[in-house]
């Protein structure tokens, strides 16, 4: 009888998160899509209209304007999503899901780099909040379905849904893992990347024309690179995290601090007489996999980026960094004596496992976006990207669950 009773509760909890998981997905899944239908039209209006970056400023007071009046509940953005996991407050404003639904849009129409998974993952874990009054779910399990509704947007805005499930468990805390919420975070994630590609959702596929078969030398350049990716992520991070502070600091009035970024953006557009370092940057990362590309492009990327994170545009830090890794890695490429294409790769996700410290999460995204060819190579280089990132990143909220590495005796004091 109690191993009757015990396989019953056992049944009851899966089908309990099987339909809590797929109420997620369907809501996820269906915002990303609607999300990411608005940003291919805004992508492809701005590059139809290159003087919409001279209203960068203007849209930058306004978004900046909207939040300061409606969205100061929701200014945290996934670092509120962080904090409501670990400390359990109050259910997250719906109002946080259009907010940023069109702060976003409205940066990529006018010309701000910033990126996408932000707001799906916003998106997701706003909308998978408000079904914890429907549930009547305790404190527990509202931190299992608010990890089900990040790990839903990310996968359903990437296509990636392994890697979305491994991320809605390893951003929280830095080196530790939530196993109890595997299961919602797999099953949402899987169920919501199905429900964009039902709406019709296209996700941009790559290619790494040559993977080189494994040696003492291409190991030992994965460890090198790895390193450099770590590093390029960490200065990523505290730049956009230190300009943010110093923006607060000299400007008081929140909608000036976004105008002003879109001066210097629309100003540098202008001088540099191109808007390659503008918006998402896919057709740059495209190309890092297939051709050589200027050395200087991930430097490009990276001020661009920072400037317009750290002056309050929204988006995300996501896809800027697959630009910065990929760009980074086609010119390590010569320098390491390896393919550029393939090191494009591998930066792609190193310099993103470095900047959020999720590098079982990238790892995972390399094999989903390039084929299980390049898990080696991958996990090697995240893995020494996340050690070499310091414990610092994109995410404030972030918590440190266990050292990076064990500290040696002589420094422990």
């Amino acid at each position: 009888m109690t191993r009757l009773t015990a396989f019953t509760d056992l049944l009851l909890h899966l089908l309990k998160w099987l339909l809590i998981a797929a109420a997620v997905a369907v809501l996820a899944g269906t915002a990303s899509a609607g999300f990411l239908f608005a940003l291919e039209w805004a992508t492809q209006t701005r590059q139809a209209h290159a003087w919409l970056v001279w209203l960068l400023p203007v849209a930058g007071f306004a978004v900046g304007w909207l939040y300061l009046r409606y969205g100061s509940a929701v200014e945290g953005g996934a670092n509120l999503l962080i904090d409501e996991i670990h400390d359990p407050k109050k259910i997250i404003p719906l109002r946080m899901a259009p907010l940023v639904l069109g702060g976003t849009v409205v940066s990529h129409l006018f010309g701000a780099s910033v990126g996408r998974e932000g707001t799906a993952v916003q998106m997701g874990g706003a909308l998978a909040d408000q079904l914890t009054r429907l549930f009547r779910l305790n404190n527990e399990d509202r931190r299992i379905i608010l990890m089900a509704g990040i790990s839903a947007g990310f996968a359903s805005v990437f296509g990636t849904p392994l890697a979305g499930a491994i991320f809605g468990l390893e951003v929280l805390a830095i080196g530790r893992l939530r196993y109890e919420a595997m299961l919602p975070c797999l099953a949402a994630a899987v169920i919501a990347d199905q429900v964009g590609l039902l709406w019709g959702v296209q996700h941009t596929h790559y290619a790494v024309p040559l993977i080189p078969a494994l040696s003492a030398w291409t190991l030992s350049a994965m460890v090198l690179a790895g390193m450099l990716f770590g590093v390029a992520g960490k200065v990523f991070a505290q730049a956009t995290h230190g300009l943010s502070a110093l923006m607060k600091r000299w400007i008081a009035y929140a909608p000036l601090r976004p105008l002003a970024g879109g001066v210097l953006i629309a100003l540098a557009v202008w001088l540099l007489g191109t808007d390659r370092y503008i918006g998402l940057g896919i057709p740059t990362i495209a190309d890092a996999l297939k051709e050589p590309l200027p050395a200087y492009d991930f430097l490009g990327k990276m001020a661009f980026t920072i400037v317009s994170l750290g002056s309050g545009f929204k988006g995300g830090e996501v896809t800027p960094l697959f630009f910065i890794g990929a760009t980074l890695g086609n010119a390590l490429g010569p320098l390491l004596h390896q393919p550029a294409t393939l090191l494009a790769a591998i930066g792609f996700v190193a310099v993103f496992a470095g900047a959020a410290n999720t590098p079982i999460a990238s790892t995972l995204m390399a094999m989903e976006l390039f084929g299980a060819e390049l898990g080696v190579y991958a996990a090697i280089a995240c893995v020494v990207a996340y050690l070499f990132s310091g414990h610092a990143g994109i995410y404030r909220a972030q918590r440190g669950g266990h050292a990076k590495r064990t500290p040696r005796k002589d420094l422990d004091t």
